[in-house]
Formats: structure tokens, C-alpha cells, sequence
């Protein structure tokens, strides 16, 4: 079950949307999803999709409900690389702009139906509508991310997920200059009360936690600093919504304030630079490291006159 209270800036949208958002579901899916009773507004069944919410009213879904989502096909044609491939797992290294698996507004040509061509044993491992999927990167962030190709590996890892045992090193380019060298956020992440269409540190959010390093500093074009990001916990949009709080949002990220006039940059300039894993069947302690790739490369190199 899920359970929301409506925010201001949701109050007077329709039920249907409403259940869409919490549930990352199509509106399609959401609207059947309330006609066949799966809904409660304050406590009540409600079946109309096209009721206006008020701000206050509480929202719970049975997510149980939701039609099942169709297993997702090969497609030979989805370009990604691979860095490390053995028995138990796939470790990729993702272009930007590439989806990771398939879901509302992107049923297809994802990773996930690129993998299913390339190794078509992943198809029962997991979810089955993102088979061997055991964490995420954004579609504008590029760089490292592995997957299970057993059932053994797949719980392996998202136990050491869990329990921080994976290390996930990121490369960001920020605003500003920071006042510490070295820090951590620790800062509940959770939808934006006014936009929910984002991400936000929120007193009712979930527990994340960032750990960051400064690299470099430069002044030209602009103020900004190279950082290097761990992450502990794993909320969508986490770096960049933490990086942001603390006022010094990732350089070209539109979504939370990092497009600036200054130092133009085709995506967020957020790369995930290293993996550093135990391999779930031998138990060895495996290390994987991603260059920049060349779109943020070429933004790096444009900066000069560093901070000593």
C-alpha cells in the first residue's frame, strides 16, 4: 500500500493523475486502477478517476492492483557497453540518454531490452519487467552500473545494496566553491510538496545520505568545483537533489537549478565514475573505473584558472 497526503500543489488535479505520480504507472493504468476499487480517499472507496483532490485528503493505493506490466522484448538494436561479463554478473557502462528499463513513457528501447537481446538468461531474474536490474542511473547520467544475471546474484546484490556494501563513486561538476573540502549530506529525500513532478529534501522523506570530496576548483568561466560523490544510500535523483540543497546544484542540471549562462553543458554533468563490489559467487573484491566521456570532458577541459 501507498499512502500520500495531497499537497497544495497537487489540490485540484484528478484522482487518476494523483495514483499515476505515487505509482509511476501510465494514466491509463492509474485510471483502472481506481475504477476497480483500488483507491481510498480519506478512508473511502473511490472509483471516479476524474475526482479533483483537495489539499489535506489522504490518498492510499493498492498497488497489488495494478495491472501486470508486459515482460519487456530483445532489441539488438540498443548500443551500451560492457566492461566486465561473467557467469553471475554484467557490468555496463550506460550512455547518457539511454533509459535503464521500461516503464511509463519509455516501454521500449532501453537498457533492459538491449540486455535481453545480448543475454536473453536475464529474462527471469528478478522483476520481470526489469529482469537483473538491481539499481539505476538516471537517463542523463552516464557511466557504471551492474546486473545480476542469476537469481543468486541479483538477491546477493540487492542485499549489499542494502546494506552499503556496493561503493558508487561519481564524478560532478558543481556552482560554487565549497566551504569544506570534504562533507556529508545527510538529508531526507522525497517528492517536492509544491512540485511533485520532483525531488526534494522534505522532513517526511526517506534517509539519504552523500558523501563528497572537492577535486578541483576553478574560477573561469565561472565559479565552479569537480567533485567526487559516494553515494550510501540510493534515492532517485539523490546527488542531484542533495548538491542542490546545499546551493551548489550540478552544472547543467535544468531540473534543480544548474543551468546558468556562464558554462553552457549539454546534460547534468553527473558521470558514475567508479563500482567497487564483492563478486556474489567467489567473493572477490572487484574494481571498475569510467572516464569522463567526451561531451563532459570537453565542459572540464573548458575550465581554467584553479583555486590552489
Amino acid at each position: 500500500m501507498i499512502e500520500e497526503e495531497i499537497p497544495a500543489a497537487l489540490s485540484g488535479e484528478r484522482l487518476d493523475r494523483i495514483v499515476s505520480l505515487v505509482t509511476e504507472c501510465s494514466r491509463s493504468d492509474a485510471a483502472a486502477l481506481v475504477a476497480a476499487g483500488g483507491v481510498l480517499l480519506d478512508g473511502a472507496p473511490q472509483t471516479a478517476g476524474k475526482l479533483r483532490v483537495k489539499e489535506g485528503q489522504v490518498v492510499v493505493v493498492d498497488e497489488s492492483m495494478l495491472p501486470t506490466p508486459e515482460a519487456p522484448h530483445p532489441d539488438p538494436s540498443v548500443v551500451f557497453t560492457v566492461v566486465f561479463e561473467d557467469d553471475q554478473i554484467i557490468v555496463i557502462d550506460k550512455p547518457a540518454g539511454l533509459v535503464v528499463h521500461p516503464g511509463a513513457g519509455n516501454p521500449d528501447g532501453t537498457l533492459v531490452n538491449g540486455l535481453l537481446a545480448r543475454y536473453p538468461d536475464i529474462a527471469s531474474v528478478g522483476e520481470m519487467h526489469r529482469p537483473g536490474i538491481v539499481h539505476r542511473l538516471d537517463v542523463g547520467t552516464s557511466g557504471l552500473l551492474v546486473v545480476a544475471r542469476t537469481e543468486l546474484a541479483y538477491r546477493f546484490l540487492v542485499n549489499a545494496l542494502a546494506s552499503r556494501d556496493v561503493g558508487r563513486v561519481y564524478r560532478a561538476l558543481v556552482w560554487g566553491h565549497l566551504d569544506n573540502p570534504n562533507g556529508v549530506i545527510d538529508a531526507p529525500i522525497g517528492r517536492d510538496h509544491r512540485d511533485p513532478m520532483r525531488m526534494s529534501v522534505v522532513v517526511d522523506g526517506k534517509p539519504a545520505r552523500t558523501r563528497y570530496r572537492v577535486l578541483h576548483a576553478f574560477r573561469t568561466p565561472a565559479d565552479v568545483s569537480v567533485l567526487e560523490c559516494r553515494l550510501e544510500t540510493g534515492r532517485t535523483h539523490q546527488i542531484r537533489v542533495h548538491l542542490s540543497a546545499i546551493g551548489h546544484p550540478v552544472v547543467g542540471d535544468g531540473q534543480y537549478g544548474g543551468i546558468r549562462v556562464p558554462l553552457p553543458c549539454p546534460r547534468p554533468f553527473l558521470h558514475a565514475a567508479g563500482l567497487e563490489l564483492v563478486h556474489p559467487l567467489t567473493g572477490e573484491e572487484l574494481c571498475f573505473e569510467s572516464v569522463l566521456p567526451a561531451d563532459l570532458g570537453a565542459v572540464e577541459a573548458s575550465l581554467s584558472d584553479a583555486l590552489e
